[in-house]
């Protein structure tokens, strides 16, 4: 018997069929994330109810040397859940309760198997305001939005997940139950693990309980959309905007792909002959000064000569559009056989520079790559589509070409979906020999025995599309 088998076996008897699945065809659907990494099926998925079936199986995959892959809704674009070599998978999402909400404290403690959509609507209901939005909000994780510090189009006001992450319980890879942080806003005792492990993609911890900081939350929320005959005036108002100051809490930028995109979603918007757009919401307590807001942005974007400028007078209007953007990369994904989707990042006064070294690329290689994203704090969702499989060299060059203008501009490969597996071969190209080797060793630390989501972020495999 390999030690694979001898773990998944005695998974099995200390925790029980219903909760150590053995059965291939049921553990098979474990195995992939939303990425197309190159995977193998699980020997055992383990459905975790509790920080102690969390330990258990660290500590008996340890024994066994056994690679674990922590889980929760698989919705992660660089293969970070992915499995990639023969192990065991932890799935968190049954482990989803609200343990404790303070209103007075303006705090959550949440178990990391709530959907990040659910954890909104309760504290909305209460007045209070979880800001983090990643577009997969209706069916991701908080767990794996800790994971991977998600963070979405309000991330340029309000901040991505880290800033709202207090404190944390986690299972190091050897099987220790840790609490890292605090219950108050304010702390300064010893190093921050916290922050080490939000971003951490599964790679140091396990976590099994999650203390959330709240918001109050802003009523007054009005938005608008301009429309632009040049990516490049899209570009110069996005700079204008944030050099201004003014107080919006989203700015997202669409090329003129997306446009017809959304166009053909919904036509009564307008777009078919755009070739950039921006959506840009303003929020605030008081809606007059919100109002005025919205019309000073309104003003700004006509002086970067929009052709148009349309207000999202309902709710109604504001969701209609919301809804064609949470769908952008599966629409994407329809034009084309095949699509891989990245998220660069540069400072916003490159924003013009990067989209212009995208229209090169794409031309060169003779690819299509829609842009869309979050210009406000400079990442954009930078699409690759294409039909033929022998035009696989040609993406893997376009790839590389744009991660070296990012970096050239001094931006960063990711912004919000990490590195897992499909950005590990270049993160040399970002950082240094001295800082990876630092990270090693802190991965050695908590993971001492290298189990869990082994290959993810410091290796170096094939770049493969998703």
């Amino acid at each position: 018997m390999t030690p694979l088998e001898r773990t998944a076996l005695g998974l099995e008897r200390l925790l029980g069929p219903s909760t150590a699945v053995t059965d291939p065809a049921l553990c098979e659907g474990y195995a992939r994330d939303e990425s197309e990494t190159d995977t193998v099926t699980p020997a055992c998925v383990v459905r975790a109810r509790s920080a102690d079936d969390v330990r258990a199986t660290l500590r008996l995959a340890n024994a066994h040397d056994t690679p674990v892959f922590a889980r929760g809704a698989g919705t992660g674009r660089t293969g970070g859940a992915a499995v990639t070599e023969p192990g065991v998978v932890i799935d968190t999402t049954a482990m989803n309760q609200v343990v404790a909400l303070s209103r007075t404290e303006q705090r959550v403690i949440v178990e990391p198997g709530l959907v990040t959509a659910a954890l909104q609507a309760l504290v909305e209901a209460e007045g209070l305001f979880f800001p983090p939005d990643p577009q997969s909000a209706a069916w991701s994780t908080l767990g794996g939005n800790v994971a991977e510090n998600a963070a979405g189009p309000r991330a340029y006001k309000y901040g991505p997940t880290r800033n709202y992450v207090l404190g944390l319980d986690a299972v190091s890879g050897d099987g220790t139950l840790v609490s890292h942080g605090r219950m108050t806003r304010k702390g300064v005792t010893g190093y921050d693990t916290t922050a080490l492990l939000v971003g951490s993609e599964g790679t140091l911890a396990v976590f099994t309980r999650l203390t959330l900081a709240l918001t109050a939350l802003r009523p007054a929320v009005t938005g608008l959309w301009a429309l632009f005959g040049h990516t490049h005036d899209a570009a110069r108002a996005v700079t204008a905007l944030t050099a201004r100051g003014l107080d919006v809490r989203c700015i997202e930028f669409f090329d003129g792909h997306c446009c017809r995109v959304i166009d053909r979603a919904d036509p009564a918007l307008g777009w078919a002959r755009t070739e950039a757009a921006l959506v840009i919401e303003c929020d605030g307590g008081d809606p007059e000064a919100v109002a005025r807001t919205r019309e000073a942005v309104g003003a700004l974007c006509v002086e970067h000569r929009a052709r148009e400028v349309l207000v999202a007078e309902s709710v109604d209007e504001r969701e209609a559009l919301w809804a064609v953007r949470k769908t952008m990369s599966r629409a994407l994904r329809a034009l084309r056989r095949f699509k891989l989707s990245e998220d660069v990042v540069v400072p916003v006064g490159a924003l013009e520079a990067l989209l212009d070294a995208v229209a090169e690329i794409a031309a060169r290689e003779g690819l299509t790559m829609p842009t869309y994203g979050h210009a406000g704090d400079g990442n954009l969702h930078v699409n690759l589509l294409w039909d033929d499989p022998a035009e696989r060299p040609a993406v893997e060059r376009a790839v590389a070409s744009l991660f070296r203008a990012t970096l050239d501009l001094g931006g960063t490969l990711s912004g919000e979906h990490g590195v897992g597996v499909l950005k590990a071969p270049f993160l040399g190209w970002e950082q240094g020999d001295a800082l990876i080797a630092l990270q090693r060793g802190l991965k050695a630390v908590f993971d001492p025995r290298g189990v869990l989501n082994p290959g993810k972020i410091f290796a170096r495999p094939s770049h493969r599309g998703c």
